[in-house]
């Protein structure tokens, strides 16, 4: 999208969620056909991950450059959502509400899930319990949430990785990748730390590329 494009129109909305409601915001690019509908999953609701966090914030945004709406939401106990923080399982849970809301909401539209570190993990969970045809996951935390490797997404699956993550154990990721029956594709990007800071455009234009590529 050029400097010179109209920017998204950002909506407020509200999601019944299993632990009670959820607060979530949808960018919808101008002209966009929703003919795909993404929804974020932001890091960790006890160490300050929000649905405005700035890893989350570009994976809307670089869906947006495609044409396609995204949904951030908090997790229960996050903002204005309510309940409390349920281990991973809940927030899961919380995951799968907003993309059985989103199928609703735009009838006939295809679901990509894409997820930042503990929205990473949480991400991989949701994406086998729905019909999700894009997954897209940064640093996925897949160690402080369980994911089960004998049960995976089938779907196109991409992972972008700093190979300078001071939380996520990169040789760990790598290596799980290589076990996997379908791995995921993985791009890591030197010198890059969890949070991505200084190299935010280099993680939208993954994304991008990937997207391209293999549509």
């Amino acid at each position: 999208m050029s400097l010179n494009a109209p920017r998204p129109v950002t909506q407020a909305v509200t999601i019944a969620g299993p632990a009670g409601v959820l607060e979530a915001i949808v960018d919808t690019p101008p002209d966009s056909a929703a003919t795909q509908i993404a929804v974020i999953c932001h890091p960790h609701p006890l160490y300050g991950g929000t649905m405005t966090n700035k890893v989350v914030h570009m994976l809307a945004k670089a869906c947006n450059d495609l044409g396609v709406p995204a949904v951030r939401f908090n997790y229960r106990g996050v903002g204005a959502s309510a309940g409390a923080y349920a281990e991973g399982d809940g927030e899961t849970d919380d995951a799968i509400a907003v993309l059985d809301w989103a199928r609703e909401r735009w009838p006939g539209a295809g679901l990509w899930l894409g997820g930042f570190s503990f929205g990473g993990a949480v991400a991989i969970r949701a994406a086998v319990r729905r019909d999700v045809r894009r997954l897209i996951t940064v640093a996925p935390a897949i160690r402080r949430v369980a994911v089960d490797a004998a049960n995976l997404p089938t779907c196109p699956w991409l992972i972008v990785q700093g190979d300078d993550d001071e939380l996520v154990d990169v040789a760990d990721i790598q290596r799980w990748v290589a076990t996997l029956p379908v791995p995921p594709e993985l791009v890591m990007l030197q010198g890059v730390q969890h949070f991505f800071h200084g190299r935010m455009n280099d993680l939208r234009q993954v994304v991008l590329d990937w997207v391209r590529r293999t549509s």
